[in-house]
């Protein structure tokens, strides 16, 4: 299953806060996207901030999944995660 993980950061975070812990976060995130785990990763546009989406059995695989990385472990990030699947409607052309 494809899950959705969109960052919510804690209240009071800042860069000045993040910026030590950042090389650690790459190093956490690509090490994830080398395990398959994460399938790919943006950046988001609107605010600071990062999407997700992973490959994994379910929510909860997904939520420890990303409770590995520093900023989670640290308290300065959390997630929302929404599953994903095909797009049923299709179904109706066939």
């Amino acid at each position: 299953m494809q899950i959705l993980a969109i960052d919510k950061m804690k209240e009071g975070v800042n860069d000045e806060i993040l910026t030590p812990h950042l090389p650690q976060e790459l190093a956490a995130t690509i090490n994830l996207y080398l395990e398959e785990k994460i399938r790919t990763f943006y950046f988001r546009k609107d605010r600071p901030g990062v999407v997700f989406i992973l490959e994994c059995e379910s929510i909860e695989e997904a939520r420890k999944t990303l409770d590995q990385l520093p900023l989670v472990q640290e308290g300065f990030l959390d997630f929302e995660y929404i599953p994903l699947g095909p797009l049923e409607p299709l179904k109706m052309l066939f």
